[in-house]
Parts: structure tokens; sequence; C-alpha cells
């Protein structure tokens, strides 16, 4: 009897929790991403503000899963889901083809929404990938070059303005960061411009900073990124975003060459793939199992579905995929040894964090709200212990180590992309 093929769609960490799982079930697992690597997304942020370089957050899937014989990497994209007759639809560099499953894990992830103002994309680039992170570093770096060679001093305020939009994780790290370069990193390395000079205005339609966090941490890195000079203007929504800045907040104009999208996300096209049902924002329902209803063969996890606990949708955040990429695995392992279903999916919150420049973070959890050094050690372990290879954690841990010492940045290159890769 030929050994059953289950196919697990995205490589990040819903993905890679769901293979992992499967590793001693005798079944044919097929990894399958457009990508040939594993992304650690929480730490994209470095690579924008050259702390790190892709290398140090990135990992080959092939990598992370050479011990793993049962199973096979197939760098192609899905095009679609024939439900009916269990097979998907993969398109490579060559051709399209399909694939039968005898189950299947969708962990497909987001990318990010303007709202319905795709214009906004040419000048606002936002952080998915390391191809974006390395444009938006290349952005960054290149707005100090043009800075310096400018000889008309009234051109640098507007070419030393970085705009932010949003004022989530995302938006609230970058300001931290960028404002942290210019008055260490930058400070002594130009002639004709004063990097203390720069403007970090962060911009959100929303009443505080941090939304999901509790209301007195939000407060706390307001305050904390204010002192670091960084200009918050909530209430602020954006009306227009061309090459000279921002509009907003009533037609005020913010003048900038460089504008960051850190705002929303919108979810794979899973929920069109399977007509299934979805919320607003497109996130597919699943059941206690993280099954589609109607569909036990078919798991779906990770920000690409929606799973209410305790009356509340759970957070688009990398341990909610870790554990339902986990679960999804152990039910279709115990399935195929025919040995009884777990208990239903229930999420164990470890709680939330963000970091704010050097030597500062937040944690939220259940029982505690904390600030402070103490807290961006913690930070710091947490993230490292989850990168992929050990080798990427000894590399990770002595840059951070390096910086935080000398407050010098790891990769600050100005790449042009013509077909090339940068490390």
């Amino acid at each position: 009897m030929a050994e059953p093929r289950v196919i697990i769609v995205g490589g990040g960490f819903g993905g890679l929790s769901a293979a992992k799982a499967l590793r001693h079930s005798p079944a044919q697992i097929i990894l399958i991403d457009r990508t040939n690597h594993h992304l650690f997304q929480p730490l994209l942020y470095q690579v924008a503000t050259s702390v790190l370089s892709p290398g140090q957050i990135a990992a080959p899937l092939r990598s992370i899963l050479h011990k793993q014989k049962n199973t096979t990497v197939i760098l192609a994209e899905v095009t679609g889901v024939d439900v009916a007759r269990k097979c998907l639809r993969v398109r490579d560099a060559d051709h399209e083809s399909a694939l039968t499953y005898d189950d299947l894990v969708l962990s497909v992830g987001t990318s990010f929404s303007y709202f319905g103002h795709d214009a906004f994309a040419p000048f606002a680039p936002g952080l998915k990938t390391a191809a974006d992170a390395l444009e938006v570093r290349n952005r960054i770096l290149h707005a100090f070059e043009l800075a310096e060679a400018e000889e008309n001093p009234g051109q640098h305020p507007e070419l030393l303005t970085f705009v932010l939009v949003g004022a989530g994780p995302t938006g609230v790290e970058m300001a931290g960061a960028i404002a942290e370069m210019v008055r260490t990193t930058l400070k002594s390395d130009f002639r004709r411009i004063d990097p203390a000079t720069t403007r970090v205005v962060l911009v959100d339609m929303a009443p505080r900073v941090l939304q999901t966090f509790a209301e007195d941490l939000s407060a706390a890195v307001h305050k904390r990124l204010e002192k670091m000079g960084v200009e918050i203007r909530l209430g602020f929504g954006v009306d227009q975003i061309d090459a000279d800045g921002v509009v907003g907040g009533g037609g005020q104009r913010i003048p900038s060459r460089t504008v960051i999208w850190t705002a929303g996300v919108k979810p794979s096209p899973a929920g069109q793939w399977l007509n299934s049902a979805t919320d607003r924002a497109g996130r597919v329902r699943v059941g206690p199992d993280l099954s589609l209803p109607g569909h036990p063969e078919i798991f779906v996890i990770g920000d690409t579905a929606l799973v209410e606990q305790d009356g509340k949708p759970l957070p688009g955040v990398a341990q909610v995929a870790l554990q339902e990429g986990h679960h999804a695995g152990t039910v279709i392992r115990r399935r195929i040894a025919g040995q009884p279903a777990p208990a239903p999916f229930r999420y164990h919150d470890l709680g939330n964090m963000a970091v704010v420049g050097k030597g500062y973070a937040i944690i939220e959890t259940a029982h505690i709200h904390r600030s402070g050094f103490l807290v961006w050690l913690v930070w710091a372990l947490v993230h490292v212990r989850n990168l992929a290879l050990a080798n990427l954690r000894v590399s990770v841990f002595l840059q951070w180590v390096w910086s935080y010492l000398s407050d010098q940045r790891g990769v600050r290159l100005i790449v042009e992309h013509k077909g090339g890769a940068d490390g």
C-alpha cells in the first residue's frame, strides 16, 4: 500500500512546525514554497535598518529539513486547489502541473495591504520579504547619501525625513531602530550634514501606538519613542503618498523622500482557492482541529486561518502559527497511525513582545506587564533561540553583542538589485 501523501503549502513558522510534527510519520511529506528559504520575519526590520544581513535571519528549507528523510521540498507557487479531486495546481519556472494529496496543510501567510490605495506602493514599500527589507535599507541609506551630496541646505530636511505609516509593532520597532541609528552609528560618518537633524515621523489613524497591547505598555512605548526623538502623529489618516511625501490628517503634508509602509496586511487567496467561508479580513474559518468544515483532510493555519478562542480571534503572530502547525501535524500523524485524535486546538499564550531601540522592550502576558532592559534581554534570548539553525543563532548573538558595545551596524551597503543577490 502506498504511503499517504501530505502536502504542506508555505515554509513559514506554521508550515515548518507541521512538517516537523510529521517527521516520524510513515507518510510522504511535500513542502511547497515560492522561495527556497524560511525567513524569520520578526527581525526583518533589523535588516532594513542595517543591523543584520538577510543571511542571518533566513535559512534554506532543505538545510532545516535535511535530516527529515520523509520530506521533499519543492520550489514552486500554488495557484489553486481542486477540493473535489484533492489536488493542487502548481506553477514552477517552466510549467504548470497538478499534485494530488491525501492531506493538505495551507500556511500561506499574508502580504501587506494598502487598503485599496495600491498607487501608494511605488512610494511606500512594506516589509514582508528579504527583498523588501533590502529595498527599504537601500532607500534609508540612499537618503543620507543624497543629502550629503546636496549643496542646497534647504533640501536637507525633506531628504532626512522618514515617515512610517502604521504604529503597530513593525512601525514602532522600525521607528526606534532608525532613531537609534541616526544618533549613534551615523553621527560622525558625514561631513556636510548632521544625522542628528533627521526627523522620524510615525503616523497612524489609531488613537494610540501598539493598539494590540495594554494601554499602560502603549503609553510607555509612546514616551520612549518621543524621548528618542520620534514624532508621533495619531488620528492621522493617510490620503495620499507620492514622491514628495505624505498627505493626511485633514490636508497636512509631511515632506519626505522616504516613506515606509508598516500598516495593515491582507490574507492569502486560500479562501478563494477553497471556496470557503471567510471573515471580513479574508481569513478562512476552520473547525476545532483546524480543518476546513466538511473536509477533514484540509487544514488551514497561521495568518490564513480564523481561529477564535474565548470569544476573540487569535492574533497573526509567530507563536500562534507554530502551535497551530504542530497541532495540525499531530492530527494527521495520529490519523495515519490509527490513533485517537488529540483534543481540540487551544493556543497557549506565551505573551507578546516589542522592542524600541537598544536596551528597551515590553512584554505582555496574562499576568505580566513589564518594560525595560531586562525585558529586552529576554526578547533577545527568545528571538535568538527561535532562529532556524544553530549557525544563525551564533551569528546573530555575536552581531548583537558587537552592535550593543560599539554602536556599529552590521551591513550598511547600498545594493542595486539587477538579478543578483545580497547576503
